[in-house]
């Protein structure tokens, strides 16, 4: 079937040439000349020629309106495999450039069979596990492509693969055309391709449950033609109206998706006759003035219908989308949505960013009311749209947590797994991330089945394999960031841990001799030390172990319980100390009243912040002075039940010239802006925040503001100044 397409059809070559400057289309006539002399026969893996494949790329990419390079590439996929490599004939040839789009091409083409293989791997995960796959391998897919280009590529390939499968009446494996719609059409969604989108959906809705397609396309057809009567007189009667108005209008009916109206009946519960978008129109004028201008018209002359009106031109779609929406109903009560937008408008839902390549390469502007400055822009916000967190929503919800891709890489387990990691990041953090125990036993790593040293920077598309011990721990040298064992934070606080707990257990070991060493030189082996520890005012053996081998407490107390001294309190001499004070009140520097102590420090409790007018205790803690807590702390509470005698009776003072640090923690709808938003709320009520942590999982941020408040009132203000902000759902003092 390969002599279905000729490389050197003159037909053809017009049509991959279309719209191309004359340096563009040069190009492309020595690309097809080139690669019509090397191809060799060959299939895709949906038994399509690949000459064939390769050609109508190469048109979808022309009516994509992308480059001569894009386009030029699909054509150079045609030839074997090994023809770019090594010597690289197709850079010297054609530059640097196509060689390497060709190149990332190709990978990302292999990348396909990765994604179908992790689809299975994880077909008995639960639905939360499987969308996170769905979003790393879409994440995995634009890492891979370091020039947007090649996704533009990637995308008309699945499509043209689509249309062969559905040309052919194959019968597909559900899998492809799932993944089509898993990842493939909201990918294309993101970059704004309209038609790309649209038609992937439908083809892959057709593979995936011809019966519902047939049904809907049925019913389609049979009213085909009292809608398109409806649709001319309506458009007659719009195209009156604009006229009248004095405004230049392109008046067309807009073409319906089945998938889309499938996919409308499932989320609203709707039959086929409930629909109200079936009918529509699309009109396309000069300038955003006149958007509003035929909107006014429209409204004014039929009837609008409540909540079916959106404003995408103010406040675009997340992937750059803008128009107007409405929904109107005419004297008979026939429903009908009308768009409106602007010619640029148009051409970028069309095409998206895929048209911003032949705008650079021809040097016109990238749209009409614009500048290629503000195309620029455009691309680069879009680069960033590109790290998404969630396809929940897309449409209407606001992206949030935004970063580049080039800040993540992403690999894959022998299982096809995707797994996420920081830039750089090697085989040790990819073990830790996998499991703690198995990053402590990590000894060696095969990356793409080949040994690797465990310092090795890992790239996105790899896969990985741990080669680990039955037993054993890190090494020391893994903590060294000279060295490189480890890139991710997480990775390393897991090692330190490892040696904190052994530094832990050999410290309770020597304490542990160290004591039991001492009850023998007093001849009181037999002793329960578990009691022994909590006279001495620890919660447990192991906490006095560690305090002794440590030098932080001394074993000549445990000698005063056995051998009290009438003047002194055996079980705490600082206690003991503060009974033999004269009764007076002293104010310390945070302006807190200690009962009957003269010159001792205190401190605001970390685990619960007081501030006034909060009722408040102290504690006597050992070597700091009196810890003062609120009275309703959890921590407060356990150690006035432990130890009764340290605690002591404080209040708040002349507190006019202190501010106070505390935790006010903030539920939110994760966004955009988010963290901004409140940190306006501060610097409004001219609040010092001296510390931030957010944590982010899935739609939900969790954030602790550290806040110094003089008093309760001014902690009340800032709780309900915040809990105003969009999207927070709950403002608490911890």
């Amino acid at each position: 079937m390969d002599n279905l397409i000729d490389l050197g059809d003159p037909t053809l070559l017009e049509g991959w040439q279309a719209d191309l400057p004359s340096v563009g289309a040069d190009l492309l006539a020595r690309v097809a000349a080139w690669v019509k002399d090397r191809y060799e026969p060959g299939q895709t893996p949906a038994d399509e020629p690949l000459v064939h494949h390769c050609a109508n790329v190469a048109l979808i990419l022309a009516r994509m309106h992308t480059d001569s390079a894009t386009r030029a590439t699909a054509l150079l996929l045609a030839l074997p495999d090994g023809v770019g490599e090594g010597a690289d004939p197709v850079g010297q040839a054609f530059g640097a450039d196509l060689s390497r789009l060709v190149r990332g091409t190709r990978a990302l083409l292999k990348l396909g069979d990765l994604a179908r293989e992790a689809t299975g791997a994880n077909a008995s995960a639960d639905r939360a596990e499987r969308d996170s796959q769905k979003e790393m391998l879409r994440k995995m897919l634009l890492a891979m492509a370091d020039d947007l280009r090649i996704v533009l590529v990637r995308l008309a390939s699945r499509l043209q693969t689509l249309r062969w499968l559905v040309k052919q009446k194959t019968e597909s494996a559900p899998s492809f055309a799932r993944e089509t719609l898993d990842l493939y059409a909201p990918l294309a969604n993101r970059l704004g391709i309209w038609q790309i989108k649209w038609e992937m959906e439908d083809l892959a809705f057709r593979l995936l449950d011809p019966v519902q397609y047939r049904d809907i396309a049925k019913k389609l057809e049979e009213k085909r033609a009292e809608r398109s009567l409806f649709i001319d007189q309506t458009m007659a009667e719009l195209e009156s109206l604009t006229k009248q108005a004095g405004i230049s209008a392109t008046i067309t009916g807009r073409p319906k998706h089945i998938y889309s109206i499938w996919n409308k009946m499932q989320k609203k519960d709707i039959d086929f006759d409930h629909l109200y978008d079936l009918r529509a129109l699309r009109v396309i004028v000069a300038d955003e003035k006149q958007c509003y201008g035929v909107l006014g018209l429209v409204h004014a002359h039929w009837s609008p219908i409540g909540d079916e009106f959106d404003d995408y031109i103010s406040r675009p779609k997340p992937n750059g989308y803008r128009s107007l929406h409405t929904v109107v109903a005419d004297q008979d009560g026939r429903a009908f949505e009308v768009q409106i937008r602007t010619q640029a408008m148009h051409d970028f839902a069309e095409h998206g960013l895929a048209a911003h390549w032949r705008y650079k390469e021809s040097g016109a502007p990238a749209n009409q009311g614009g500048t290629a400055g503000a195309d620029d822009r455009q691309l680069a916000w879009m680069r960033q749209l590109l790290a998404w967190q969630s396809d929940a929503g897309s449409d209407q919800g606001r992206m949030s947590n935004l970063q580049t891709e080039s800040d993540r890489i992403y690999v894959l387990s022998p299982q096809a797994r995707v797994i996420e990691l920081p830039q750089h990041a090697t085989p040790v953090d990819f073990a830790y991330h996998l499991h703690t125990d198995l990053g402590h036993r990590c000894r060696g790593a095969k990356v793409d089945g080949h040994l690797v040293p465990l310092h090795t920077r890992l790239q996105t598309g790899q896969t990985v394999e741990v080669l680990s011990t039955k037993a054993g721990g890190p090494s020391r040298d893994w903590l060294n960031p000279q060295l490189g064992f480890l890139a991710s934070p997480r990775a390393r606080a897991k090692v330190r841990a490892w040696f904190n707990a052994i530094e832990l257990q050999q410290r309770m070991t020597q304490g542990q001799a160290l004591v039991e060493k001492e009850l023998q030189r007093l001849g009181k082996t037999a002793i329960n030390l578990e009691q022994l520890a909590q006279q001495l005012g620890f919660a447990h053996a192991d906490d006095l172990y560690v305090a002794v081998s440590k030098e932080e407490f001394s074993l000549r107390h445990i000698d005063a319980v056995f051998h009290p001294r009438a003047d002194d309190n055996p079980l705490d001499p600082s206690a003991a100390m503060l009974e033999r004070q004269p009764h007076r009140e002293v104010q310390s520097s945070a302006g807190v009243l200690v009962q009957g102590v003269g010159s001792l420090m205190t401190q605001l409790a970390r685990c619960c912040r007081p501030a006034p007018p909060d009722p408040i205790g102290g504690f006597i803690t050992r070597g700091r002075g009196v810890s003062v807590h609120r009275s309703d702390c959890s921590s407060f509470l356990q150690l006035q039940r432990r130890h009764l005698e340290r605690v002591i009776e404080v209040s708040w003072g002349d507190t006019t010239d202190n501010l106070y640090p505390v935790d006010v923690v903030v539920r939110a709808q994760d966004r955009e802006g988010l963290l901004r938003d409140l940190s306006e709320v501060f610097a409004r009520l001219r609040l010092n925040v001296v510390a931030v942590n957010t944590q982010s999982k899935g739609s939900l941020a969790h954030m602790v503001f550290t806040v110094k408040v003089s008093d309760g009132a001014s902690l009340q203000r800032a709780n309900k100044a915040l809990a105003s902000v969009d999207g927070v759902i709950s403002v608490l003092r911890r």
